[in-house]
């Protein structure tokens, strides 16, 4: 059944492939419209010379700021260093209070 169906659909496509109308006749070009004329190019004005720039002061302040960024990196390095060794410094103190202190709690613990 399915291949019968199949034949008829495609025989219709075929049958309709081979029906349809003729195409029409191409029209003949219309002709072209006569071209205008340009308009005139405006004059060149001349370039602005380009500033001179001195290479060796370009390359002084562009070592200046190197050294200046590595300075402060140098700068944040070492304060963050410090802010470190305080923090522990802090810590050890911390701990050597509290084992202090566990100390005294288990003595008076010990004389009830």
């Amino acid at each position: 059944m399915n291949k019968v169906i199949a034949t008829l659909i495609a025989g219709l496509f075929a049958v309709g492939v081979f029906a349809q109308t003729p195409a029409q006749p191409a029209q003949p070009a219309k002709p072209a419209m006569p071209a205008t004329p340009a308009t005139p190019a405006t004059p060149a004005t001349p370039a602005m010379p380009a500033p001179k720039v001195d290479a060796k002061a370009a390359k002084a302040e562009k070592a200046a700021a190197a050294k200046k960024a590595k300075e402060d990196k140098a700068a944040a390095a070492k304060a963050a260093k410090a802010e470190k060794a305080a923090a522990v410094k802090k810590a050890k103190e911390d701990k050597a209070a509290a084992a202090k202190k566990a100390k005294e709690d288990k003595a008076a613990a010990a004389k009830k």
